[in-house]
């Protein structure tokens, strides 16, 4: 079998960052390149029936040895974060880390430090993968592409072992949020299903934040500053004013674990119309729910304040907690304990913190908890991923389809 390690770094050398001010699908053409490309390998494995459609959902089937057995899916995302430049990338393997700073660019004096990231300790002794420190790596979810392509590999090669069906597919820009939006669960075909497309070694999660988005609009008279005295209304300012209504401490920076938040994701004006853009997270749904409702109460308020229509705001929900439709399916969630627990891999299970492909489409009809790439500091140029991570992650999907059979 080919390494997980080479099918990586094969991957990361294609862009293809998705564009969230795109309305086409896939938001970014060069999608396909690695799309084509996916097909063509598990073509050459067997996998007949691989294709790309129009939209650029890459689907296969690796027809299973045993009749009467549960049909999994396996699923990834093709496209990359837009938050950081993400071509051109030059990939860095240190091997035996020694625990230390590691050095991505000297020239430009890029480093991982420790003290920034106290984990990286624990990965003493392992090959990690980082880049030069000038790009995002594509860990996600690259890494998680890599692990299914492993995966159908393993089984294709050894045609003894028992699994039922086994469903692939590599969906489009989930990183802007819309990776389900044309994925069609019927043909899919899988009884359940699994993102590969997670941090750390062990964590596998079917919890994630409740999610929606908010648009306000700020608007404002603009006067000469010279005469302006009682009749300028500056939006910028209010909108400050409505920004510091919001409780400070729910700002993400001042959050962990199960605590939502509001995020200013963007705030765009001048004095006759200011814009700010928010997301909205909480795993609770009532706390979900009241978040929401206090940001149209601030609305009130200013309304109130400044005069009518001075302040509109557009919610929007996103995607759901998933924990609603997993529970009633929570063996598919306990396999994928005992498959790490017979890897070596200590199991965690954890509440994601944003959100997946598998939270729509658990909601679409097909329960999709997300188990571990190895990966950690996504989106960014201190993104990295352990090699043997990545392989213990592939061992894990092994074992899970193994058990049931």
């Amino acid at each position: 079998m080919e390494k997980v390690q080479d099918k990586f770094l094969r991957y990361i050398s294609i862009d293809t960052q998705s564009n969230e001010k795109s309305d086409t699908t896939p938001s970014t053409s060069i999608q396909f390149d690695l799309a084509n490309l996916l097909v063509k390998e598990l073509r050459e494995l067997g996998l007949s029936d691989a294709h790309v459609d129009e939209n650029c959902y890459v689907m296969a089937t690796l027809k299973g040895n045993q009749e009467n057995t549960k049909t999994i899916g396996l699923i990834s995302h093709l496209d990359t974060s837009p938050d950081f430049k993400g071509n051109n990338i030059k990939s860095n393997i240190v091997e035996n880390y020694d625990g230390c700073d590691i050095v991505l660019n000297k020239e430009k004096n890029i480093v991982m430090k420790v003290s920034d990231f106290p984990y990286l300790k624990d990965y003493k002794g392992k090959t990690l993968i980082t880049t030069d420190g000038t790009t995002l790596l594509g860990a996600d979810d690259k890494a998680g592409i890599a692990e299914i392509m492993s995966t159908v590999e393993y089984f294709v090669n050894n045609k003894d072992i028992k699994h039922g069906d086994i469903k692939i597919a590599f969906t489009p820009d989930e990183e802007i949020g819309s990776g389900a939006d044309k994925f069609d669960v019927e043909k899919f075909g899988a009884d359940f299903a699994y993102t590969i497309d997670g941090s750390f070694l062990g964590e596998i999660e079917y919890e994630n934040f409740n999610a929606a988005s908010a648009q306000v609009d700020v608007y404002g008279t603009n006067i000469h500053p010279g005469t302006a005295k009682h009749k300028m209304k500056n939006s910028i300012l209010i909108g400050m004013e409505f920004q510091s209504l919001l409780p400070e401490f729910q700002n993400p920076e001042y959050t962990e674990g199960y605590e939502g938040f509001y995020l200013l994701d963007e705030f765009i004006g001048g004095i006759e119309k200011t814009t700010m853009r928010y997301i909205i997270r909480d795993h609770n749904m009532d706390k979900f729910n009241q978040k929401k409702e206090f940001m149209k109460k601030a609305c009130d308020f200013i309304n109130e304040k400044y005069g009518k229509d001075t302040i509109k705001i557009e919610i929007n929900d996103s995607y759901y907690n998933m924990k609603e439709k997993i529970e009633p399916v929570i063996d598919i969630v306990y396999s994928v304990v005992e498959a790490m627990k017979k890897v070596g891999v200590e199991p965690k299970i954890k509440a994601i913190r944003g959100g997946t492909d598998g939270a729509r489409l658990s909601y679409m009809g097909l329960p999709t908890p997300n188990i571990f790439t190895g990966g950690f500091n996504f989106h960014g140029k201190f993104e990295a991923i352990a090699v043997e991570d990545m392989e213990k992650s592939v061992e894990t999907i092994v074992e899970t389809i193994k058990s049931y059979a």
